[in-house]
């Protein structure tokens, strides 16, 4: 696996916590639209598309339209109710003071990006967003990536399909067993882990010349 190289980032529950305004934005199109939406089984998905989530809901027809309306209100209750989680900053300028990219690969779709980082005044140097799976590998494969960090068990395999390191963090629906079950090389308790983690495994670069991951 590579040493050196863009870092990824997912974004949603792994640098913000964007859960109160997606449970609020479903909450939101099930009032509007009269169906009924267990919050409970999104937050078990929350990671996957929008328009995957629909399916769930929705029957084809309607599935269009569903996601619409979701997106609507998340543009318009994202900017108050999101928050950086725990180290996020740090995370991305630990990457950057160390001449790497901090690079977000999420599944979230463009026009809910800007008031997602809006309201939290994040930068991160590139944009990658509406892959999940698969797509998030090859995004990171194009890349080069060094590693990539997220909160979800498909994160965790996106990494090792794409022979980067997985890093996780279990500050979303999934802990720390399942997220190593998923392929996981690491686990820190919290991005506020990271800057330290990440001073180590550059060193051990350097003194190892980039073998074998830590």
């Amino acid at each position: 696996m590579r040493r050196t190289g863009p870092v990824g980032f997912d974004l949603d529950m792994t640098l913000i916590d964007s859960r109160p305004a997606i449970m609020a934005a479903w909450r939101a199109v099930g009032e509007e639209t009269g169906v009924h939406i267990d919050l409970a089984d999104v937050d078990l998905r929350m990671g996957i598309k929008l328009e995957d989530e629909v399916t769930y809901w929705f029957p084809v027809a309607e599935r269009e339209r569903a996601a619409a309306c979701y997106r609507r209100h998340y543009i318009a209750l994202a900017p108050a109710l999101t928050t950086l989680l725990p180290g996020a900053q740090e995370a991305l300028a630990a990457v950057k003071q160390a001449g790497e990219e901090a690079v977000v690969v999420t599944a979230k779709h463009a026009m809910s990006i800007g008031p997602s980082l809006g309201a939290v005044g994040l930068a991160p140097d590139r944009l990658f967003t509406h892959v999940h799976g698969e797509e998030k590998a090859e995004v990171l494969a194009r890349l080069g990536a060094a590693a990539y960090v997220g909160d979800t068990p498909a994160d965790m395999v996106a990494s090792r399909r794409a022979a980067v390191l997985a890093v996780g963090v279990p500050t979303g629906s999934f802990g720390a067993r399942q997220l190593t079950e998923a392929g996981a090389d690491i686990v820190l308790s919290s991005l506020l882990d990271f800057p330290s983690w990440y001073a180590r495994h550059r060193a051990g670069r350097q003194a190892d010349g980039g073998a074998a991951p830590d």
